[in-house]
């Protein structure tokens, strides 16, 4: 559990920008170092992010805000900021989440699902903000994550020149002719619903690179966190092909992106019990994997399933956790 008591310089940046009298409550920490706290003074709200450094640096956060905000979305406005400390005073977009909403009422995930696949309509309407590229090798970065994390942990010793090959062979699906910003956390405990119209507020787009539009839309429909149903999932892939014209190039770069974010995750939550400590993140894994297992399926990913199939027999991909015990 992350401590959740305000850093030391809270007070005195908040009393810098007005907020003196206000209350400071925690709010939530994430699978990062940065951490959030609810600041109430009267009727006012604001939110205090804490992205310390050298762990956490908030100036793309802050960049990424802005270029969104010109653009016509709506991410927290950036009220005051401290990168020496790295605090920044946040806009309060509310208590009201995508992920509960849906939960709470089955009756609306479609419709609201629906909210978010348009939302990306309309980014990928937008040429691509200043942020690095998705380019191969970060593709290949974040894929050898589940090698590297995942099967050691489970006492695997795996083909690791074959599995970058195997990859390689695909990759050049997934690279945009024309880029776009690519949020890259784009899922429903990230999006807000604002206001009388519920317009969708945007979170944890720090990372945002230039690249294929199909990735946000796997972060959506291929959501970790969440369970998204296949029927639902063709529904919004069908809503966005609608909207944009997407052809069948596109769908293969969705399912090399999904497979590809999908091993991503497998690592990194694999990485998040074993090195960090959070062993929560562990148990999410039967449902990423039930995904990726999805995406393999695809004749585009044919060697990249081949891979897996001589690698990681299917009773080894799982809870990490409850495997290596």
């Amino acid at each position: 559990m992350a401590d959740m008591t305000p850093p030391a310089g809270a007070g005195a940046f908040l009393s810098e920008h007005g907020w003196a009298d206000a209350t400071v409550l925690p709010l939530a920490g994430d699978a990062s170092f940065r951490r959030y706290f609810r600041v109430t003074d009267g009727a006012r709200s604001a939110v205090l992010m804490d992205a310390p450094p050298p762990e956490e640096d908030p100036r793309p956060f802050i960049a990424i805000a802005g270029w969104l905000t010109d653009h016509g979305f709506l991410p927290p406005q950036i009220l005051a900021a401290d990168m020496e400390q790295g605090l920044v005073l946040l806009g309060d977009l509310g208590d009201v989440r995508f992920r509960e909403t849906v939960d709470a009422a089955p009756a609306e995930e479609s419709a609201l699902y629906g909210v978010a696949v348009d939302l990306l309509v309309d980014l990928a309407r937008h040429p691509a903000a200043a942020v690095p590229p998705y380019d191969r090798a970060v593709l290949h970065r974040e894929a050898g994550l589940l090698v590297e994390w995942y099967a050691p942990a489970i006492g695997l010793s795996v083909d690791i020149d074959g599995y970058r090959a195997a990859w390689d062979a695909v990759f050049d699906h997934a690279l945009a002719a024309t880029p776009v910003t690519v949020l890259r956390d784009y899922h429903a405990e990230n999006l807000m619903l604002v206001g009388a119209g519920r317009r969708l507020g945007l979170l944890d787009f720090q990372d945002a690179l230039a690249g294929h539009p199909a990735y946000d839309l796997v972060s959506l429909l291929q959501d970790a966190r969440r369970t998204v149903d296949p029927a639902l999932e063709a529904a919004m892939l069908a809503r966005y092909r609608a909207a944009t014209g997407a052809d069948e190039d596109f769908m293969a770069a969705y399912h090399v992106l999904g497979a590809q974010r999908n091993a991503k995750i497998v690592g990194i939550f694999t990485r998040l019990w074993q090195r960090d400590g959070k062993p929560r993140y562990a148990a999410l894994c039967p449902r990423v994997w039930a995904y990726l297992e999805r995406d393999l399926a695809q004749p585009v990913l044919t060697p990249v399933k081949r891979w897996f199939d001589a690698n990681i027999p299917a009773d080894r991909r799982g809870d990490p956790l409850e495997i290596a015990a």
